[in-house]
């Protein structure tokens, strides 16, 4: 070998030992700051400390990983089902990226935990089923893929209502019951309750539900989060297992407003591979929304047929209406009330495609090794929890091969169906009428029921109507304590794609009156 090869190839040995030197002396440095109190923090507090230097992505993710292993089953709130074991490696990469001052992604170090009907490569995805407790799809869901590029770390997956049938209450047949984390005697709604007790205990900075009826905005309100449900078709479905197609819709759960804002900015937009997605309907950035004095000027219409049951909490009544006039206070005009035209005819004719047992072929085909094509052989196995069996019962009757629209009775699906778009009509009429922003309600009329009677006092759930079936956005956000103790929130439903106003509402509206406050039990680990 000539002397200059020599001295070239030392040269490279050299450079790579340097490197590596480096590299080890910046994550010591980085890991080296003072643990990070995550109880309640925010994405920009994590992210502004990790920049500053006070902490490590490593020690942050490691906080949140050790306040799963220690309270989620003493607790008895259950909302864990598999934490993630590549977490504190992708945690390390975004360290190493901090210590070579390289560009970081918009969510950089986001530990986030997802619903456990999202597909993702590295931990199983049963829906809330035995029956898929071997399934490891092959690639990431839509939104789980758009997350971790944004720089997210997926730290954990939660627990669910199985197959996502209850909004009643969260039990799965494979992982069990999941207690609502403000008081495990009470349920924390159906069926992203995983998501939103491991929310609201701290586990994670943020999470990711779905929502056909009721299944984002109903655990928010329960757990004191801001949840949204976007317009169907500004955000994609692929890759999240099925309950109702033309009315499934997935999206953030979050103890702020901002943080929601920040992971459904990453989220939102089009998909080829979701039939139902629409494109060039997205805002260019959704954080330009979160305005300070967002509720002025607005106007504000109270849609008085769900604030008036007959069931409805005086509590509850009086906390929504204590927030009409922080909504005035801010500079809103509020238009009490407003009626939609037909609604109740409209709303008792709608009925839904009852599709599951399609719908959820489709995806189980989707699979490598699809463990099975037919939830009807699960209703034939009994491998099921019990709580399951009506609705199972139920989507079995139809037919498994054949789209709603193509039955000899057909069931037209959205946006092809007569009175769901009358629904949309009549409903975007009357906010025109009243020169309205938005619409509001109680998320829900009533209190969370205790656990052992979730059927018998399921009451006051308002997001099963109205939104849903007329594919509009809504969202909710905590308005204050029933007895003190247990959330309630207020849900504000706009035109479609009017995400940009409820936004605006929304934020406003937390930072004038600050309701979220933790559950007690999960204090800091650290000294």
């Amino acid at each position: 070998m000539k002397l200059i090869e020599i001295h070239k190839a030392f040269a490279i040995r050299l450079q790579k030992s340097l490197i590596a030197i480096v590299v080890s002396v910046g994550l010591a440095s980085c890991q080296s700051g003072q643990p990070l109190d995550v109880v309640e923090i925010t994405i920009g507090d994590i992210q502004d400390a990790l920049v500053a230097g006070e902490t490590s992505c490593h020690d942050v993710v490691s906080s949140y990983l050790q306040r799963i292993e220690t309270y989620d089953q003493s607790s008895g709130i259950n909302a864990i089902i598999v934490t993630n074991p590549a977490a504190l490696a992708k945690a390390d990469e975004v360290d190493r990226a901090l210590a070579f001052n390289e560009p970081l992604p918009e969510l950089f170090c986001t530990p986030i935990v997802v619903k456990d009907n999202f597909d993702t490569h590295d931990m199983i995805t049963t829906g809330g089923s035995i029956t898929l407790l071997e399934n490891y799809p092959p690639d990431d869901a839509f939104m789980v893929r758009k997350l971790r590029e944004a720089g997210a770390i997926i730290i954990a997956k939660t627990n669910m209502a199985e197959w996502a049938f209850s909004p009643r209450e969260t039990v799965s047949s494979s992982f069990g019951r999941t207690a609502n984390a403000y008081d495990t005697n009470f349920v924390p709604a159906g069926s992203s309750g995983g998501t939103a007790s491991a929310v609201a205990a701290n586990f994670a900075v943020a999470g990711m539900g779905s929502d056909t009826g009721n299944s984002i905005r109903g655990p928010s309100s329960h757990l004191a989060l801001f949840g949204i449900r976007s317009t169907l078709g500004l955000t994609s479905r692929d890759g999240v297992i099925p309950l109702i197609f033309d009315r499934d819709v997935a999206g953030p759960m979050t103890r702020s407003v901002e943080d929601g804002v920040k992971l459904f900015n990453v989220v939102a937009g089009y998909d080829p591979n979701d039939s139902l997605s629409v494109s060039n309907r997205r805002e260019a950035d959704y954080r330009e929304f979160l305005k300070q004095d967002g509720l002025n000027g607005k106007r504000i219409g109270v849609f008085r047929r769900l604030v008036d049951h007959d069931t409805a909490d005086a509590e509850i009544k009086q906390l929504f209406f204590d927030a009409l006039d922080d909504m005035r206070s801010a500079g809103a005009t509020v238009v009490d009330f407003v009626a939609i035209e037909n609604f109740d005819t409209l709303n008792d004719s709608i009925q839904s495609c009852g599709s599951f047992r399609y719908d959820l072929k489709q995806y189980l085909s989707s699979l490598d090794e699809p463990p099975l094509l037919d939830v009807s052989t699960v209703l034939e196995s009994g491998q099921f929890a019990i709580e399951s069996k009506g609705s199972l019962e139920f989507f079995s009757q139809f037919p498994l091969d054949t789209a709603p629209d193509e039955r000899q009775d057909p069931c037209l699906i959205w946006p092809n169906h007569p009175l769901r778009n009358q629904l949309l009509e009549n409903t975007v009429r009357a906010m025109d009428a009243a020169n309205l922003d938005a619409l509001i309600y109680p998320t829900w009329s009533n209190p969370p029921a205790h656990i052992d009677n979730a059927n018998e006092e399921y009451l006051g759930d308002n997001s099963q109507l109205l939104v849903p079936a007329a594919g509009l956005p809504a969202v909710t956000v905590p308005m204050g304590f029933w007895q003190e103790k247990l959330p309630a929130g207020i849900q504000v439903v706009g035109r479609p794609y009017a995400e940009g106003a409820l936004i605006e509402i929304a934020y406003s509206y937390e930072q004038l009156t600050k309701h979220r406050k933790p559950p007690q039990g999960f204090p800091a680990l650290i000294e």
